[in-house]
């Protein structure tokens, strides 16, 4: 028996509530993969990978509120626990991948290609291995092409948020990468939600698992204390917000005399003024 889907259960609310966590994880993650490419050493892999946390973290949270309006007419849906946290696992795992790639080869040519690729990929395998998880008296069937196109929205806008975050042109480029980046996240879930069909089975035997009610206290309490705790290391670095490299100043060595370019009429290039000994300053010269 085919079920009856209904994606929008509670209106408006849950895509808007998903929109928003993709774009809080997107806009932390693009500011520390902007900030990695700023430094060198030992800080760059400690800011990739908070990057790489906090988009995962996002995308995650997205994926889960807006499954809390997914409903079955037919069925009740559970969530199996370890399979729904798996998914938050890959897409940590698959997301830092792409941008440790970006970190540390640039985000231009085959290092951006192969980053947003890998990124993307690491987003729509949270996506199915999350409904993976879902536990409901029926089967879950896509339609191959549009499973398709989910995956290449996917990929294509993990690769324009990864060359956004390249060209550190300040807060508001980010801001704007994210909002853009939250946009493609989200539309990612619905078009692969419109792949799916479910086909109710006739027994009325219970479905095994957890449900959303029991998954909901860990599951935004986790993600979204992170996700607050990242704002809180963006908010306090000025870099951060500023998005401009902070070069070195030159520095003033004792001993080192300083040149003061002096120009004289009938000479085209500046000459340096001669500082006197130490002993000799303050005295004049005197006639013998």
């Amino acid at each position: 028996m085919q079920g009856t889907v209904d994606g929008f259960s509670y209106g408006l609310v849950t895509p808007l509530a998903a929109y928003l966590m993709a774009c809080l994880g997107g806009a932390l993650g693009l500011r520390c993969t902007t900030r990695s490419m700023l430094v060198a050493g030992s800080w760059r892999p400690g800011w990739l990978a908070l990057g790489s946390a906090a988009i995962g973290s996002g995308i995650w949270t997205m994926h889960f509120i807006a499954m809390m309006g997914f409903t079955v007419e037919e069925a009740p849906i559970h969530y199996d626990k370890p399979t729904t946290y798996a998914s938050l696992a890959v897409a940590i795992v698959m997301v830092g991948i792409g941008i440790f790639i970006v970190g540390y080869r640039g985000a231009r040519g085959a290092a951006l290609f192969t980053g947003g690729t890998i990124t993307g990929l690491g987003v729509a395998s949270m996506h199915y291995l999350g409904m993976a998880g879902m536990r409901l008296n029926g089967q879950l069937e896509y339609n191959t092409l549009t499973v398709s196109a989910s995956v290449v929205i996917a990929m294509a806008a993990a690769t324009a948020a990864l060359w956004a975050a390249g060209q550190v042109r300040g807060f508001l480029w980010s801001i704007g990468a994210s909002l853009v980046m939250g946009l493609a996240v989200s539309g990612m879930h619905y078009t692969g939600m419109a792949a799916l069909s479910v086909h109710v089975h006739g027994t009325a035997a219970p479905a095994a698992g957890d449900s959303p009610a029991a998954l909901l206290a860990p599951m935004l309490i986790g993600p979204l204390a992170f996700l607050c705790l990242a704002g809180v290391v963006v908010l306090f670095d000025p870099l951060m917000v500023m998005g401009k490299p902070d070069w070195p100043r030159p520095e003033n060595k004792p001993g080192v005399p300083a040149h003061v370019p002096v120009h004289h009429q009938g000479t085209r290039f500046p000459l340096r003024a001669r500082r006197r000994p130490a002993g000799r300053r303050g005295r004049t010269p005197q006639n013998h």
